[in-house]
């Protein structure tokens, strides 16, 4: 049997959320299924800039991206060269922001195919400020919160749903979205800002959510969109909770959120909650 390839043993304190702009480069109809196209394009970039990580990347069981489905404005009728959409990877682990930066960057000038239509690489926003959805943090940022939350609102920006006793959850319970964030946290973080086993005992305490069937290669997948307001009344859990609602911008909630599920943000951000829904192209209500 082959040695497992890993990733770096030291683990980057950084997290990011980059943001990647493409322009059409011929005119028709995109495919309504890119998640997958869109997982290979990251993982070509990382490629390019370290194959080894790359490798270890596709070969984890626990991955450390993930990557918001194609969002843009489509034209009735079909899209028109030059027109832009774009997507955002999320990095868990800061080791991965060098060689995807370096993949982007020779990659530039080369066309861009997904599912065989053609874009070519317009924007990079890695820095925060530069667009709304580009950020960065540090784990030892986010373990100490400037303020805890006893209510948290979060916003589910895709279609998002849970394994839950081998089936799939679309309601998104306390105790799963949290569960979720909390075993990524402490898959990625640092040893030294690693939480500790929690029972979350919160409430639901108001939600605005419609179920969408996200269209992937293998078929669609459900999940909830909108968002929930959760109420922790420990203070030592609502501090970790909040530590938690923090790290899901770039963490992601719930399954398959390398393709596309589970975009997630904490707080009132109603506008570009709406604008994230009113550009997501493959979804559809049901």
């Amino acid at each position: 049997m082959e040695p497992e390839t890993s990733l770096p043993q030291h683990k980057s304190t950084t997290l990011h959320s980059i943001v990647i702009e493409l322009a059409v480069a011929d005119v028709g109809d995109i495919p309504p299924t890119l998640s997958r196209a869109l997982h290979s394009l990251v993982i070509k970039w990382l490629s390019i800039g370290n194959s080894a990580v790359a490798e270890a990347v596709h070969a984890s069981q626990n991955s450390p991206l993930t990557i918001s489905g194609l969002l843009g404005n489509r034209r009735r009728g079909g899209v028109r060269i030059g027109d832009y959409f774009y997507f955002r990877i999320g990095l868990l682990d800061g080791n991965l922001i060098q060689p995807l930066m370096k993949g982007l960057e020779l990659s530039e000038s080369q066309s861009i195919l997904l599912a065989n239509f053609p874009f070519v690489l317009r924007n990079t926003y890695a820095l925060p400020g530069t667009h709304q959805l580009a950020g960065a943090a540090d784990y030892a940022l986010l373990s100490n919160p400037g303020q805890v939350l006893n209510d948290i609102e979060l916003h589910f920006l895709s279609p998002t749903s849970f394994k839950q006793n081998q089936r799939v959850q679309t309601f998104p319970l306390p105790e799963l979205v949290f569960n979720s964030l909390h075993r990524r946290w402490n898959i990625f973080a640092p040893q030294q800002y690693h939480l500790p086993p929690c029972e979350w005992n919160a409430l639901v305490t108001a939600y605005e959510l419609k179920t969408y069937a996200l269209k992937m290669e293998a078929g669609a997948e459900i999940g909830a969109q909108g968002w929930v307001r959760y109420r922790f009344k420990e203070v030592e859990i609502a501090r970790i909770a909040t530590i938690l609602a923090n790290f899901a911008f770039f963490a992601g909630v719930g399954r398959k959120t390398a393709m596309g599920m589970g975009q997630t943000q904490l707080g009132n951000s109603k506008l570009r909650t709406k604008n994230y829904r009113r550009f997501h192209l493959n979804e559809v209500q049901i």
